[in-house]
């Protein structure tokens, strides 16, 4: 346990002997070092959204959701790409461009993420349902059209 309560499961031991797959559809929840709400901030929660187009050649957005504290995240992996990579680059650029914009080394990301591979299109599709209406869950919207930092290819 970490100091806010949450199970803290290292990645790499969740991962192990599992393997990533190049065309699979994955659910991934990255949370912020300590759960601090950093994407509260708007200008951060922007440099959060777009480092996930600029993965576009690496995965398919299928849907996100970034919270203040955590994104949710739903992808397909392009082949030659793995899933640890992809999270690697991603949450490097975030880091980078956040340390960049406030002129100080701050850390932004827990190690671990949450990883579920979707077995089917109904898996996909409830998945993709519960990530788009996590704001709601939260209260922190009435409606996930008020909401600024989600997208659904759906939707």
């Amino acid at each position: 346990m970490n100091r806010n309560g949450y199970s803290v499961i290292s990645s790499r031991k969740r991962l192990k002997g599992r393997t990533s797959k190049a065309n699979n559809y994955y659910s991934v929840t990255l949370c912020c070092y300590g759960r601090q709400p950093i994407f509260k901030n708007f200008s951060n929660g922007i440099i959060a959204a777009k480092a996930l187009y600029n993965l576009k050649e690496k995965v398919d957005t299928i849907c996100f959701v970034l919270m203040p504290d955590h994104l949710h995240w739903i992808f397909r992996l392009h082949p030659r790409q793995s899933l640890s990579h992809v999270i690697k680059h991603y949450k490097s650029e975030v880091t980078i461009c956040i340390r960049k914009k406030i002129g100080r080394k701050v850390v932004i990301w827990q190690n671990n993420y949450y990883d579920h591979m979707i077995r089917d299109e109904n898996d996909l599709i409830n998945q993709a349902r519960y990530i788009v209406a996590n704001p709601l869950r939260a209260n922190l919207v009435k409606s996930v059209g008020d909401y600024s930092f989600w997208n659904c290819i759906w939707l």
